[in-house]
């Protein structure tokens, strides 16, 4: 994985596209989404969206461009990725500074004006006793039109883990098919996050969610999942693209959809220099 950019790009399976830098990435984000449900109004059409929270950036831009562009939300479905969890496996209080839930509704839904605003039964998110309810919600509605997402430390998509067990094998197919559900996050997971949410103390981070499967991902018809993270998400970017699919990395899986992009900057996508800092 330690290869150049033009032999990375000859053995991705995955195709990405490459910005000058972060701050274009995260614009990118917003105005793909912007342009997706703008086109879509245009042709008298629905949009139905997987969204995540994290990143967290690029939903201030959203906002402003659909306020300064009045483009209406009123006949858009968004289907949040995943939530945090308590230990007892219930949702966190929408209150709580890490949910999910409470971030859609106060930093974006709430922000957009009245008249452009999405109706709040169009924000769905998967709960974690009743599991099924948000994929019949998907089908009810005609399937989704776009998923967007980030890449974890460790390939995951949502909150797709790898479900790696010493007593338990998970073929890579039935990854693939795997429904929405309860997970317990890793350590690295919540090590990960509490560097970014919580000045690097894991115990204040939830130590479960509930997440999309792998089919509800799949299923979308186009995803486009960006990966800027600089050198700490070099090896990232690279197993997504160009690893061979396993369940070990589940952003893996990603390869071989029919409309499917990383989207990445110059930073990330330099090769890999083994060395001491």
């Amino acid at each position: 994985m330690r290869c150049d950019l033009d032999e990375l790009r000859a053995r991705a399976r995955l195709a990405f596209r490459l910005l000058a830098d972060n701050a274009a990435v995260v614009r990118d984000f917003a105005e793909s989404i912007a342009d997706a449900v703008q086109g879509r109004n245009a042709l008298g059409l629905p949009t139905r969206l997987i969204l995540p929270v994290g990143p967290i950036a690029p939903y201030d831009i959203l906002v402003d461009l659909t306020n300064r562009h009045r483009i209406s939300w009123r006949n858009v479905h968004i289907f949040q990725m995943d939530e945090c969890l308590d230990w007892q496996g219930r949702l966190i209080d929408e209150q709580h500074p890490l949910s999910f839930r409470g971030f859609m509704r106060r930093r974006v839904i709430d922000r957009i004006d009245d008249e452009l605003r999405i109706p709040l039964d169009q924000f769905h998110f998967p709960h974690p006793f009743m599991p099924d309810s948000i994929q019949a919600r998907m089908d009810a509605v005609g399937g989704v039109d776009f998923c967007y997402g980030g890449i974890g430390y460790h390939g995951h998509v949502a909150f797709n883990e790898p479900p790696l067990s010493r007593w338990h094998t998970v073929s890579v197919e039935e990854l693939r098919q795997s429904k929405t559900r309860v997970v317990t996050l890793g350590d690295d997971s919540i090590i990960v996050q509490s560097i970014g949410c919580a000045g690097g103390d894991p115990e204040s981070i939830p130590p479960m969610a509930v997440t999309l499967g792998m089919h509800e991902i799949l299923a979308a018809r186009k995803i486009r999942l960006y990966c800027a993270g600089g050198e700490r998400h070099r090896a990232v970017f690279r197993r997504a693209v160009a690893g061979e699919v396993t369940v070990a990395y589940p952003a893996t899986l990603v390869q071989g959809h029919t409309d499917a992009e990383v989207i990445t900057d110059e930073a990330t996508a330099a090769p890999i220099n083994l060395g001491l800092r």
